[in-house]
């Protein structure tokens, strides 16, 4: 057993508390709200849509903290994937490190696309006239752009970060300002009859699909987590980043939500034929300040998406890396980039089913294609993790601990049962495209993939298990074992 964590594989460590901050809340702030605020309000029925975004919060506050934990601990590349080969190489060897790469393969560039879906979508404002053609081929480009950028060394890129970062966050206080200024309380605090009934089934569905909508709103408070390997002092860093990131945005999407509601009558958003439903900041921007402040703040909304793109892909990148280096996955993905230290394989895999995400969403419904990457990650990455804290609290009570869950276990109790009412609602809220169908024969096909290359390499089940414990210290340090920094 190593006393130490593992080397970094080429890494650099060069991304700072605010690097890593920005990369989650410009990852997680993308162009997410501005398009599902209208979602939200047709799932909930009403101005009520608010819990949808606090029940989204509440979530990924608790998983969030499942990450801080794991995280701090194991600041390897590769986030979830580092985590359940630690975990769950005690009975079931790689299978669960593997399946996590087969579904990430996917989630991830899935969660990409939706991005790029809405930046079309409030391009859409400046050029009413976009056809789907034209609008297809710029959504492409914004995806070429966005790999092209991410070409380059780790140094370049926190800079560019946090540059956008900063237009993120002008971006969204522009639209709360405005939307303060005109602000109508009747609008925003007028409720149907019906809205907290919570005695019939209509409530619970639409809360549901609130908080599926609401927890993709938050996704991505953990992307500095697939860059442990280039956090600098991750054991600090890396819970701070995801706890300040969430609180933000928090702040940021119920200022959003209730100032919007404040603003445009919550029916317009229910109507696909009104421009609320498709560019609601900007539809608040007009009533408010006019076309030009409109247009001026669709163009940083742009910005912002292009940001969300930009911070998820190179996150997401990583995860195939690590588990090639550890012989997981296809070993042409453990190459990295001679001069610039990125991997070359997996930024260019992501970049390419993005693109393919990025016409299917084109094609289909915005909402449907959310059912469809929220129920690929829940099992494998959502479940399994907070299964593996645990598990791993049991097999490797040694292992230096940074940080600590707070009121353990119940975060990890909450963030469970709200992944399982995603997941368990995911077929009714989206009726005829059948995502849970979808997600568990992804998971199969996964399986199989799984049995083809464990007899290819001679691993478990074909093997004997490989136990490495490489994140173990004998005696952890009582100064940096602490709860809740």
């Amino acid at each position: 057993m190593s006393g130490s964590p593992p080397p970094t594989g080429g890494f650099v460590r060069r991304v700072g508390l605010f690097q890593a901050t920005a990369i989650n809340m410009s990852q997680m702030c993308g162009i997410g709200p501005f398009v599902t605020i209208p979602l939200m309000v047709t799932a909930f029925g009403g101005p009520q849509a608010v819990l949808g975004f606090v029940a989204g919060a509440v979530l990924a506050l608790c998983d969030g903290l499942v990450w801080a934990e794991l995280g701090a601990a194991m600041p390897g590349s590769g986030g979830s994937y580092v985590y359940l080969r630690q975990a769950f190489q005690y009975r079931t060897g790689r299978l669960m490190p593997f399946l996590f790469v087969w579904t990430a393969m996917l989630f991830i560039p899935l969660i990409m696309s939706t991005g790029v879906v809405g930046f079309v979508q409030y391009l859409g404002y400046l050029a009413p006239g976009l056809g789907r053609t034209p609008g297809d081929l710029i959504g492409l480009g914004v995806i070429a752009l966005v790999v092209i950028l991410l070409w380059r060394g780790i140094e370049h890129i926190a800079r560019i970060t946090a540059v956008m970062w900063t237009v993120m966050i002008s971006s969204v206080l522009l639209v709360i300002a405005a939307a303060a200024g005109h602000f109508s309380p009747h609008l925003a605090f007028t409720y149907p009859a019906d809205a907290f009934d919570l005695t019939g089934d209509h409530f619970w569905t639409g809360f549901a699909a609130g908080l599926t909508i609401g927890i993709y709103d938050y996704l991505g408070y953990n992307t500095a987590a697939y860059m442990g390997a280039e956090i600098k002092d991750p054991g600090r860093i890396l819970p701070r980043s995801v706890l300040f990131s969430i609180l933000g945005i928090m702040a940021i999407y119920l200022l959003l939500q209730i100032g919007t509601l404040g603003v445009v009558d919550w029916h317009r958003m229910t109507d696909p034929g009104d421009i609320a439903a498709t560019s609601v900041a900007s539809a608040v921007l007009e009533r408010t300040w006019g076309r030009g402040a409109a247009d001026t703040v669709t163009v940083l909304i742009l910005i912002t998406a292009f940001a969300s793109v930009f911070t998820g892909l190179l996150g997401g990148s990583r995860v195939p890396y690590d588990a090639a280096r550890d012989r997981v996955f296809f070993r042409l993905y453990e190459r990295l980039h001679p001069r610039h230290r990125f991997p070359t394989l997996g930024l260019a895999t992501m970049g390419a089913i993005t693109a393919v995400g990025f016409l299917i969403g084109r094609h289909t419904d915005l909402a449907t294609l959310i059912q469809l990457l929220t129920t690929v990650m829940v099992i494998v990455q959502a479940l399994a993790q907070i299964v593996a804290l645990s598990v791993l609290r049991r097999r490797q009570p040694t292992l230096r601990r940074p940080y600590r869950m707070w009121l353990y276990p119940l975060p990890s109790a909450v963030a469970f049962a709200g992944w399982c009412v995603i997941y368990g609602y995911a077929d009714r809220n989206s009726p005829g495209h059948h995502p849970v169908e979808w997600s568990l024969a992804w998971l199969a096909l996964g399986c199989l993939a799984f049995a083809v290359w464990a007899r290819l390499e001679r691993a478990w089940p074909f093997g004997a298990k490989e136990i490495a414990e490489e994140y173990v210290t004998a005696a952890p340090a009582p100064d940096t074992e602490r709860a809740g920094t």
